[in-house]
């Protein structure tokens, strides 16, 4: 019983993500490129001010898969960097933490395009 209220709670928490992005499209003239900052700005927001792990403790891959996770996984690298190696690693802290997510992002946004024919829309 444990596993099916882990997946609830995942599913809960993603899906309010993705509902909160659905009205936002609908209630308001914004892009959806500027939906997706707002996000990663509001996970950016939530790690610096320690928020993020917790609801991470509640939601799992509900918080982390979304773009959301991507701007904490930013400021966790970006802050870690800072103790190591000074202003230098807020810079580069950041890239190297979501450095796994992005190339992975990248080769299977390469493999789709080599094994799938784009066209567009008539």
């Amino acid at each position: 019983m444990s596993i099916f209220l882990q997946y609830l709670q995942v599913f809960a928490v993603g899906g309010f993500i993705c509902l909160l992005g659905q009205i936002l499209i609908n209630l308001t003239k914004m892009t959806s490129s500027r939906i997706l900052v707002i996000f990663l700005l509001i996970g950016c927001v939530l790690e610096a001010v320690d928020v993020f792990e917790p609801i991470q403790e509640f939601a799992g891959c509900g918080i982390t898969v979304p773009i959301i996770g991507f701007g904490a996984t930013l400021v966790r690298g970006a802050l870690r960097g800072l103790e190591e190696t000074g202003l230098l690693g807020v810079l580069t802290g950041g890239i190297t933490a979501g450095a796994a997510g992005l190339g992975a992002a990248i080769l299977f946004g390469f493999l789709m395009a080599i094994l799938f024919k784009s066209r567009t829309k008539s």
